[in-house]
């Protein structure tokens, strides 16, 4: 009978450890599931903003009571009545900057005698599709006297030697794939509308030519980039990669963006992998602050410099959002506490002020908040489950707590990495619609656009006329000048 007894108890032990590992398997697979849900039906905008203000008030009595309560006001306007004569649409003025033709139509059987006393003008906006033609260079020859010789002007440089693209045709494929973010196939059919037939080996050798052109310019750019720089951010995004070694599929290879906050540049630079090596050797001699998401490879880097790592605080905000389906009392609670030190940056760069007074306004009123928010964190983790939404969002904030709240201590530092997936989002348009690159080397050729159609975007240049200038003159431009060609500075050069 005892033994009975304890066989029984044995299996009640049992079945409730079977129990709880069912329950944590259900939570994962609803976090699962509402994080599918979210992805494919749910709002792009990670800002939180409360659907229904009146249900957070079901959970005020339970909030911690330092809550501050927010001021009420009222707001008062003048509106002036309309006219039903000033009811009718306005157009937009056209810029001054286009070129106008113009064209004059005379009324027709016009009486003699008639006196001009005034004119009616309609601006329309046209726009001619794209013109293909042929620029034909003729050098004429001459025998100089006394059968010195003969004398023949020099050929332009060519992006290409020898060959029949210009340096506008290339840049117009280019900007096309990189910014437009059209697959070669698709800006063949537009030259074949202009009964132009290029064979697209012909346009990927183009391609190719082109960021093989690009490619010592690129290098220096990357030299100079953390040349003197005490602060970088940086991030990674996957690309698909052809690879002759791997059949019926792709290789994910990784694009590696950095920035510099302060010199306003980035840099892409395409890697097979996502391993340590890779930042490694990218930051070894580099000495100062590095922000990144949570990644763990970052968090023990073998270089020369000392790094300090300064977290992302969209990362952190971005777990809580999608807790909001598991246990939206506390993921609200927390992203309205984040909300509160994104409402204080956004007055710091309205008010443009300097790192110093940045620094200093943080310290007294963001310190306190991400104290708060780190309290209530190791407070409640022991409340939740490790394996439920809320609990992940938790633990990965307080494993890098340190570094989130970093980026009160310095003016220049900014709250969270989004600049910087704002400029990987080219190439995550570009990937679903070209969906991978031809080989490791094209890859490599992507960061070098990519790299310089970055920094022309962030520099308010025209691409355009950015690759059509540069690549006319890199094969007859100075090594120890290529500065002058990076978008920033080719851009003042532009001016003078």
């Amino acid at each position: 009978m005892r033994n009975q007894a304890i066989d029984i108890e044995k299996e009640v032990v049992f079945l409730r450890e079977e129990i709880k590992k069912i329950i944590q398997e259900r939570d994962e697979y609803k976090r699962q599931l509402n994080e599918l849900k979210r992805l494919i039906f749910g709002q792009k905008s990670e800002r939180f903003v409360p659907a229904d203000e009146s249900q957070l008030s079901l959970f005020n009595d339970e909030l911690p009571k330092e809550d501050k309560e927010k001021e009420k006001y009222t707001v008062t306007y003048q509106r002036t009545k309309k006219n039903k004569e000033n009811n009718k649409p306005v157009r937009t003025a056209i810029p001054a900057h286009f070129p106008r033709v113009e064209e004059i139509i005379e009324p027709e059987n016009i009486p003699e005698g008639s006196v001009k006393i005034g004119e009616e003008v309609t601006e329309l906006l046209e726009v001619k599709p794209l013109t293909v033609f042929v620029r034909k260079i003729r050098r004429p020859k001459y025998a100089l006297p006394k059968q010195e010789g003969v004398i023949i002007a020099d050929l332009p440089s060519l992006p290409i030697p020898k060959g029949n693209a210009s340096a506008s045709l290339l840049a117009f494929i280019i900007v096309s794939k990189f910014i437009d973010h059209l697959p070669l196939y698709r800006i063949l059919q537009i030259f074949k509308r202009q009964d132009l037939n290029i064979s697209k080996s012909t346009m990927s050798g183009w391609v190719n030519q082109t960021a093989k052109l690009l490619e010592l310019l690129y290098e220096s750019f990357k030299e100079k980039f953390l040349e003197n720089a005490s602060y970088i951010q940086s991030d990674e995004s996957p690309i698909r990669v052809q690879d002759r070694t791997k059949r019926k599929t792709t290789h994910r290879g990784y694009m590696w963006v950095y920035r510099n906050p302060v010199k306003n540049t980035v840099i892409f630079d395409y890697n097979k992998g996502r391993g340590k090596k890779v930042p490694e050797t990218f930051f070894k001699d580099f000495t100062g602050t590095l922000q990144t998401d949570g990644y763990k490879v970052y968090q023990s880097l073998n270089t020369k410099g000392d790094i300090t790592l300064l977290g992302c605080m969209a990362h952190a905000r971005r777990y809580f959002e999608k807790a909001l389906d598991n246990d939206p009392k506390r993921a609200e609670y927390v992203l309205f506490l984040i909300q509160d030190l994104y409402k204080m940056e956004r007055k710091v760069k309205e008010r443009e002020k300097s790192p110093a007074i940045i620094k200093r306004y943080r310290i007294r009123y963001a310190l306190p908040i991400l104290n708060k928010i780190e309290l209530y964190l190791k407070t409640e983790i022991n409340k939740v489950l490790p394996k439920s939404s809320i609990g992940i969002a938790m633990a990965y904030s307080l494993k890098i707590w340190d570094n989130l709240k970093q980026y009160v201590y310095d003016g220049r530092y900014e709250i969270d990495n989004n600049l910087i997936e704002n400029v990987i989002r080219p190439l995550a348009i570009g990937r679903k619609n070209y969906l991978f690159a031809g080989s490791h080397d094209a890859a490599k050729n992507y960061a070098i656009f990519y790299t310089f159609f970055a920094n022309c975007k962030i520099h308010n240049i025209d691409p355009f006329k950015w690759i059509v200038d540069v690549i006319s003159r890199m094969q007859e431009h100075k090594v120890n000048k290529l500065e002058e060609l990076f978008p920033e500075n080719w851009k003042t050069n532009q001016k003078n």
